[in-house]
């Protein structure tokens, strides 16, 4: 059982618009400093963009700039992920949606369970 708490949650509007922000702050952090501004790329021969180097970089960001203004550090952080060719023409869905919870905080983490044994004398949904 997991407690979001003080979530950055990239399916609300606000914490995108926070996220472009951070976003245009890494892009000027690395022309500044002469560092490489890391790039999203695909793996093996998949389409998709599933090594997210620059998303990683535009959260620890965030993260960076939250911490120096001194303000609440955030729980976790929600996201959405579309991914995989659309399921039919014109859809808005794909093969691979899914969301990714990260945990900062331990605290958040409330409890979990143990999975009991299969009972044999039922069948297995």
């Amino acid at each position: 059982m997991i407690d979001l708490g003080y979530c950055f949650d990239l399916t609300d509007t606000a914490y995108l618009r926070e996220l472009k922000k951070s976003y245009e702050l890494a892009v000027e952090y690395c022309r500044i400093s002469g560092e490489k501004l890391p790039e999203n790329k695909p793996i093996g021969g998949s389409e998709d963009l599933l090594l997210r180097k620059l998303d990683c970089y535009v959260i620890e960001m965030m993260h960076r700039v939250n911490r120096e203004a001194n303000s609440r550090a955030y729980d976790s952080v929600r996201g959405v992920f579309w991914e995989g060719r659309p399921l039919y023409p014109n859809a808005g869905f794909a093969e691979k949606n899914h969301i990714q919870i990260c945990v900062c905080n331990p605290n958040c983490i409330k409890g979990y369970f143990l999975p009991r044994g299969i009972d044999v004398k039922y069948p297995n949904p």
